[in-house]
């Protein structure tokens, strides 16, 4: 039986720099991450490849010499800043004869370090569990024997059998587990639509200021640290928006380069608050030499979760640390606010974010009056009335149905992508 190492405090850290850009990691990110997940590091080990080597992901030499510098720092855990297969991390074991994590474990253990609500610790459950079912024959070989003896010989399953039929299961109650949470969001989001309340949820890459800039604005205590995830549940406060009135403000986790699609996919009822939002406020660390990188990173998430079209305004947050930065609005030629200039820390620049979120937010709601042939009346009634959006409807003598709707201007863009074709000639006024 081949025994699991269990993981410790202090840390060989694994660094590959790859000819492509695909395949790019950030060094000091990784030494963040691992900080943030209480972990000393005791050397960092680097190197260049081509491409990554089948059996131990660096090649043999590489690998003799980290296994050389775990003996020597008396290090309980490997870490590479790459992801790597099952048979990667078993083949490094068995060489190092210490636990191996690659960038996806570190960060799910520092989710799960960060969960603090029901549902944010189910959500790190299903991420965690779907990582571990691909790695379930590596690290006991011994489940793949048969059960035998007095009173265990039956259907013939091998306990790794039972065990990933276990594991399935347990997805599957937490599925549903998360449904239900997803379902009792969604009618807050109605109820919130149905009243015709803004929702501003705030993205942007780990350790960008989202949560100091949410206790700014509304003086609610959320945890917020020089760390990465620091927040990892969403956090709704309503605040006051003059001449929009009250508006949800929404905290959500940070985004990160390469994001595991487990993460995307178990936080998918988290990251709905920003794909329902009527703006999102995307975060930015000026005082980061790679925010343009972060920027892109994020966009790229936003886009894999179907959030990219919502309105956004980017927030340009730590300007104390740069020299000579005041805080100001950035406009584009039609005069609309585009950036904002500003420390959440220190508080400057704040007035001038509710300036740029009164002017984008008192424009988000469009009116439209539409008459509806019979062949189409009751699809789009349909539609209008899922969006709770109608304030009068009446019909004329040749069966056209004339709708007066009310809603979002995200909502109305998102009809007309889907139905550009069609829409476009119901509109009267």
């Amino acid at each position: 039986m081949f025994d699991r190492y269990e993981a410790g405090e202090q840390a060989i850290l694994v660094h590959i720099n790859f000819n492509q850009e695909e395949e790019w990691e950030d060094l000091s990110e990784c030494e963040m991450l691992v900080s943030s997940a209480g972990v000393t590091t005791r050397r960092v080990i680097t190197g260049s490849r081509q491409s990554p080597h089948p059996k131990y992901f660096v090649g043999e030499g590489k690998a003799q010499e980290i296994a050389q510098a775990v003996m020597a720092e008396e290090a309980d855990i490997i870490i590479f800043n790459h992801a790597l297969s099952p048979a990667q991390e078993r083949n490094l074991e068995h060489l190092c004869k210490c636990r191996v994590l690659d960038r996806t474990g570190l960060i799910l253990d520092i989710f799960a370090q960060r969960a603090r609500t029901h549902e944010g610790k189910l959500q790190v459950e299903l991420a965690q569990l779907r990582h571990i079912s691909t790695r379930l024959i590596r690290g006991w070989t011994h489940l793949e024997r048969q059960k035998g003896g007095i009173g265990l010989r039956g259907p013939g399953e091998t306990q790794l059998e039972t065990d990933r039929r276990l594991l399935r299961e347990r997805i599957k109650t937490i599925l549903r587990r998360l449904e239900k949470v997803a379902k009792q969001r969604e009618q807050g989001r109605r109820a919130r639509q149905r009243n015709e309340i803004p929702t501003v949820s705030l993205v942007g890459y780990t350790n960008a200021g989202k949560s100091t800039l949410f206790n700014q604005i509304t003086a609610s205590g959320v945890y917020a640290a020089d760390q990465l995830f620091a927040t990892l549940d969403p956090t709704l406060r309503r605040i006051d928006v003059q001449d929009v009135g009250p508006t949800i403000l929404a905290d959500t986790v940070g985004f990160i380069r390469h994001l595991p699609h487990d993460l995307v996919a178990a936080f998918k009822a988290t990251l709905q608050e920003t794909q329902e939002a009527t703006l999102q406020l995307h975060v930015v660390d000026a005082s980061d030499d790679r925010f343009r990188d972060n920027i892109e990173s994020v966009n790229v998430v936003l886009e894999e979760i179907e959030a990219n079209e919502i309105p956004s305004l980017l927030v340009m947050n730590k300007i104390d640390n740069m020299e000579g930065r005041e805080p100001h609005i950035e406009r584009d030629d039609n005069g609309t606010p585009v950036r904002v200039w500003l420390s959440a820390r220190e508080g400057l620049g704040i007035d001038l974010l509710f300036e740029a979120l009164t002017e984008l937010l008192s424009g988000s709601i469009v009116r439209h009056r539409l008459a509806l042939p019979p062949q189409y009346a009751g699809k789009w009634r349909s539609q209008f009335y899922q969006l709770d959006c109608i304030e009068h409807e009446e019909y004329t003598e040749d069966g056209t149905l004339m709708i007066d709707v009310r809603m979002q201007q995200i909502d109305w863009q998102r009809l007309e992508k889907r139905e550009s074709s069609v829409i476009q000639g119901f509109i009267v006024s």
